[in-house]
């Protein structure tokens, strides 16, 4: 077994891994890197400013809490997708967001919050160097951590095929079209088809008047620095869910979905990193970074090539954060121009391949039923004591498994 008591495993040399980016440059893998970032930046994106709304926070702040999160979160993915060659996408606590947002409205102060943003930092790099985070993942049985993964992206895919029924003559064509491009197998290997339907899609919102039009300001992004503060209500209220967010939910969805994609994730690193990315973001009013499923799930399917080199997606994604990040403002009044159902077709139709992977790793082997307890809690969506209904779907899946399937844990033992 890899020592568990590191920040970072082992990897790969960046400027090697580099030039063989430029080597294997293609269409398919950058197209993926761009759906993922477009994909992450303007629903969630919405969810931050309206937190920061409900927080009255200047405009200013509300920026600079824009800029942190991307920025920072894109270098970290550049440097995850270099360093390890596996699909990594670094981003930002979408349900944090919301929780933040009630913290706030709720007569909380961002100082406080960045306060409680820096001391769950500290405490998950201590988690992570003692080996204790490790330890803990490689104890939850795969197709449990699969189930949950597979209740929590069953929205998207819900959301694809919902959409598309509400509006076929936009949403129905371009699933037609994603699907029907898989025939044309000489142009599908070269041309994704979510890109054609995404296309697609556009041209049909413009023809159809459901385009907005706003004016844009372009200008760089102006970060504002904010000193923390350390309060022990704030973060007893806020802290705790936040640290069960990012420990037990946001980062083990992204382990699962590159175990489901037959990858070894360096789960350290996937703490590491991102908590690292949290000080950054803290300096500037973001809140905390994490390992994003989705995104990740994204970048790791079939879209983007062969198996070796989607990491290149995960790369420009971040490439594409990092612009996002200098241009928060641009970032969300564009998000504005299209409807929320257009991104959730693109989002479902780019992860069509990971839904399959997952389902079959999560109930084609052993602990099929607490797998299946799992699935149902995350698909749920239901918060318990303001942690996220993904966390529960594990503690309920193992607690299952261990009252009616002891055998499968013997095998698993056996195995080993």
């Amino acid at each position: 077994m890899a020592n568990e008591k590191v920040l970072l495993e082992n990897g790969f040399n960046v400027i090697e891994s580099f030039k063989e980016l430029c080597k294997n440059l293609s269409l398919p893998r950058v197209t993926t890197g761009l759906i993922g970032a477009l994909f992450s930046s303007m629903g969630p994106g919405m969810i931050v400013m309206n937190a920061a709304k409900q927080g009255k926070l200047s405009d200013g702040i509300a920026v600079s809490w824009i800029f942190a999160i991307f920025f920072f979160a894109g270098l970290a993915t550049m440097f995850m997708s270099l360093y390890y060659r596996t699909p990594i996408v670094i981003a930002f606590s979408i349900p944090g967001a919301a929780l933040i947002g009630k913290y706030l409205a709720g007569g909380g102060n961002i100082y406080d919050a960045v306060g409680v943003y820096i001391i769950i930092a500290a405490v998950v790099l201590i988690l992570t160097g003692t080996g204790v985070i490790k330890k803990i993942i490689e104890r939850i049985p795969l197709p449990i951590m699969l189930g949950m993964v597979a209740g929590v992206l069953l929205s998207y895919g819900l959301n694809t095929f919902t959409n598309a029924l509400k509006v076929p003559p936009i949403y129905g064509l371009m699933v037609i079209i994603f699907f029907a491009w898989y025939y044309f197998k000489s142009f599908s290997s070269k041309i994704p088809g979510v890109v054609v339907a995404l296309i697609v899609g556009a041209i049909m919102l413009k023809v159809s008047g459901l385009t907005k039009s706003a004016p844009i300001v372009w200008e760089v992004s102006k970060p504002v620095l904010i000193s923390p503060e350390f309060d022990i209500k704030s973060l007893i209220e806020l802290g705790i869910p936040l640290f069960f967010m990012v420990v037990g939910v946001q980062n083990v969805q992204a382990i699962g979905v590159l175990l489901s994609r037959g990858y070894n994730p360096p789960v350290n690193a996937m703490y590491t990193i991102p908590s690292i990315a949290t000080f950054f973001n803290a300096i500037f009013a973001g809140h905390a970074a994490v390992t994003a499923g989705p995104s990740t799930a994204i970048c790791s399917s079939d879209i983007a090539g062969t198996k070796e080199y989607r990491w290149i997606a995960s790369f420009f994604e971040g490439i594409f954060w990092v612009i996002v990040g200098l241009l928060a403002k641009v970032g969300v009044e564009s998000a504005n121009l299209v409807p929320a159902e257009f991104m959730q077709v693109v989002a479902g139709l780019a992860m069509f391949d990971v839904f399959i992977s997952v389902f079959e790793g999560a109930f084609n082997q052993k602990f099929r039923r607490g797998a299946m307890v799992s699935f149902f809690v995350a698909a749920s969506n239901v918060s318990l004591l303001n942690i996220g209904a993904p966390f529960w779907a594990i503690v309920f899946g193992i607690l299952v498994s261990v009252l009616i399937e002891k055998g499968d844990f013997r095998l698993v033992a056996t195995d080993k």
